[in-house]
């Protein structure tokens, strides 16, 4: 159904708070998925993103859950339905359009670095 979600992930330390965001993009049986630090802005400069190994359907639907083993807490901040306008899901480049809050418009994954621009 190309589903994807946006997932805002706090990880607790003894001292600090580390918050970065989970992107998860339908692909059949599971999810393809990366990692970034700071959310993409609308026609501004690429930032870094991670690819991650592929998560479980079942992160598609989750709107908040606290992580086994004291891993964090994970609450949905945005999702949708993606197109691919790529050649394929398992490219180094990929491009989605996406329809989110945060996420709208083309978001464009080359390598280490993803960039939202929008739609003409």
């Amino acid at each position: 159904m190309n589903k994807w979600v946006l997932l805002e992930h706090k990880v607790y330390s003894a001292n600090s708070l580390d918050i970065h965001y989970d992107f998860l993009v339908e692909n059949g049986i599971d999810c393809l998925t990366w990692k970034f630090i700071k959310l993409p802005l609308l026609n501004q400069a690429s930032i870094e993103i991670f690819k991650q190994p592929n998560h479980r359907l079942v992160w598609l639907s989750r709107i908040e859950h606290e992580l086994s083993e004291n891993r964090g807490f994970v609450k949905r901040i945005d999702h949708g339905i993606f197109k691919n306008v790529s050649d394929r899901l398992e490219s180094e480049c990929l491009r989605f359009i996406l329809d989110g809050k945060h996420l709208n418009g083309l978001f464009e994954i080359s390598g280490n670095s993803c960039r939202l621009r929008k739609i003409n």
